[in-house]
């Protein structure tokens, strides 16, 4: 039987402080499943008495060294860059693909002192500290920018039991029902708040900055943000002798695209300045400041980055769950991943790493994940084929041809009309800045990771809603 303590008996414990607290569940949790609950007292006790004692503890250290009258000095550090010669190893595909700056972020990247492996998906472009689509496995520390700003950004997928057909018989209804229940956009919420286990949390409880997001959440649980985040109705042609097991043929899907809102930005924020606090890098690579995993503001990030995946998770729970009830539909197979997150894998060689994966979707062998394409273009259901140089990755998109700047520039409202016409697309919504011509071609990027994953469907978007810019 799992033993649980409540945060109050740690505080009487004199487990007074959020990190204490946040630490001693995190063990307990991973490591005290078979221990009774009389000795996990027994020992949190002893440690708090004399720490000391326990700091070469395997299971027990990160705790003690909190409570050791000597704490790690939490002062800044200043790091230089590798040298040329000595950067981690890098494998890029579609290189001809991906634009210069993408490339100069990554090898940045890879001449950090903590940097171990690196590899770059055919839809990379340039971002904020680590490109999108880059993957990054760095040795025991963690890269808040290199996770992202949108926290467990994802992708979402059911299939119902419907052929391909009905979209176009009910668009009526589908539409009425992506006006009723989905939000996008920056603030705001839906008329009605929903309701998920993911706001009960008890990470939520853990440090100040969560319980000063855990309203905002609340509120915006169920919503999309805005740029190239997307709910969207179609259709889903599923190939034979595929993972999901269900017969061949063309059936309606609902596929969804949108991170942790609020609550991500805040973590990503917070911890990203406070890395940048202790880190000191060179210029070019001060977006890259990291935390270590042995620290308490490391531990504390992971925490808060895995509430806020969670929170993206459930998010899409809802918004999927109240469409298909207000539209009656029957869910058949649902397929769902995350691409801006952070992950503990174990290298080729053995090593163990946090493998980054800012904007590319996870690939290990057999592993489920979609690569969208545009809003008229299609999308593709995979399964990994678990390449270790690619860091078990692949793209999580088609990936950005121009900026959104540039987009503006570049098209007309009514020329997006008429390429969604042509199409036969119906967009509640939308921006020219998320026009397709705006995106690599989904198909050259899928030729480019062959190797990566297995294309098992082929979904056709219909009717999309997407943030008004």
């Amino acid at each position: 039987m799992k033993t649980v303590i409540q945060l109050k008996e740690l505080s009487k414990l004199g487990y007074t402080t959020d990190v204490a607290r946040s630490l001693a569940i995190n063990i307990i949790s991973k490591y005290c499943k078979h221990e009774t609950k009389e000795d996990v007292v027994n020992v949190l006790k002893n440690i708090q008495a004399q720490p000391q004692s326990w700091l070469q503890n395997e299971t027990w250290s990160k705790l003690a060294e909190h409570f050791s009258p000597e704490p790690a000095d939490e002062t800044f550090q200043a790091y230089d860059l590798k040298h040329e010669h000595d950067v981690a190893p890098l494998k890029v595909y579609g290189g001809k693909h991906i634009d210069t700056n993408a490339k100069q972020q990554m090898a940045t990247a890879l001449s950090l002192p903590v940097a171990l492996q690196g590899a770059l998906m055919p839809d990379a472009h340039g971002g904020y500290g680590l490109p999108i689509g880059g993957v990054l496995a760095t040795n025991n520390a963690v890269i808040p920018y290199a996770v992202g700003v949108d926290i467990g950004c994802r992708m979402a997928l059911s299939i119902f039991n419907e052929n391909d057909k009905y979209v176009k018989r009910y668009a009526y209804q589908i539409k009425e029902a992506l006006r009723d229940h989905t939000h996008f956009g920056m603030e705001g919420s839906l008329d009605y708040r929903n309701e998920h286990a993911v706001l009960d949390s008890n990470m939520f409880q853990q440090t100040e900055l969560l319980r000063t997001v855990q309203g905002k959440a609340a509120r915006q649980l169920g919503t999309s943000g805005s740029g190239n985040h997307f709910v969207e109705f179609g259709s889903i042609e599923l190939y034979e002798n595929n993972m999901l097991h269900l017969p061949a043929g063309n059936y309606t899907a609902l596929l969804s695209h949108s991170g942790s809102r609020g609550l991500g930005a805040a973590v990503a924020m917070h911890y990203t300045q406070l890395a940048m606090d202790v880190c000191k890098l060179p210029s070019e690579a001060k977006n890259l400041a990291w935390l270590d995993m042995n620290s308490e503001a490391g531990q504390e990030y992971w925490m808060s980055m895995t509430l806020a995946g969670d929170y993206a998770k459930a998010s899409h729970d809802c918004i999927h769950a109240n469409l298909a009830k207000a539209l009656g539909l029957q869910v058949l197979a649902k397929v769902e991943n995350h691409h801006n997150f952070a992950w503990k894998e174990t290298l080729q060689d053995g090593r163990d790493a946090i493998v980054h994966r800012k904007g590319a979707t996870p690939a290990h062998k057999g592993e489920a994940g979609i690569i969208p394409g545009s809003m008229i273009n299609a999308g593709y259901l995979v399964s990994g084929k678990g390449v270790d140089a690619a860091l078990n990755s692949a793209s999580h998109g088609a990936g950005r041809a121009m900026s959104r700047k540039k987009a503006k520039e570049s098209f007309t409202n009514s020329a997006l009309k008429k390429m969604l016409a042509d199409k036969g697309v119906s967009l509640i919504g939308g921006s020219i800045e998320e026009a397709p011509g705006a995106y690599k071609d989904i198909d050259t990027i899928m030729g480019a990771q062959k190797e990566l994953v297995e294309v098992h469907g082929k979904f056709m978007p219909a009717i999309v809603r997407m943030n008004r810019e």
